[in-house]
């Protein structure tokens, strides 16, 4: 694989379930468009293959399987954990329910969303799996502008300005 440069590129998508017309997983229309820095591993990886190359103007439309896109359900990705983790002043945080998706950090200060599957007064199991995982996508869209990297967006990792970080 060449080396990618790196490249700020908005996009307006379309992201749905199995193919084009799949239900709607989300969009960025009626908001902003989706604006990333190329090259630094923040998108799945088969998107940014296939949005990068694309000019101003050019529509994309392809799928992206399971195992490619959020991985493949993992079920040591469910967790028990002490329910003395999730209290507040001697009783169980309000927002602790079944269903309910929290954000849990790991040792190394990454957030990753996690789902409540059951409870007991001694332990909380959660599901740690990407809420897409096992599930194929397909993005639709259109690129809305395309520009080079500046410096600086390249050695912070992201992008400046309009769409991005300001710092």
């Amino acid at each position: 694989m060449s080396e990618m440069q790196h490249k700020v590129i908005s996009v307006d998508y379309k992201l749905t379930k199995d193919n084009e017309k799949g239900e709607l997983i989300e969009t960025s229309e009626g908001k902003e468009p989706l604006v990333f820095l190329s090259g630094v591993g923040h998108m799945i990886p088969t998107f940014e293959e296939n949005v990068s190359p694309l000019n101003a103007g050019d529509s994309f439309s392809f799928g992206i399987k399971a195992a490619d896109a959020y991985g493949v359900r993992n079920e040591e990705a469910v967790v028990s954990l002490a329910a003395e983790m999730f209290m507040k002043e001697g009783k169980l945080m309000e927002e602790v329910k079944i269903g309910a998706t929290l954000p849990l950090q790991d040792q190394e200060g990454r957030v990753h969303p996690a789902k409540v599957m059951s409870m007991t007064d001694e332990s909380i199991t959660m599901d740690v799996n990407h809420p897409l995982a096992d599930q194929d996508l397909h993005f639709t869209g259109k690129v809305v502008d395309t520009r080079e990297a500046t410096e600086d967006e390249v050695s912070h990792g992201h992008v400046h300005g309009p769409g991005g970080h300001d710092h």
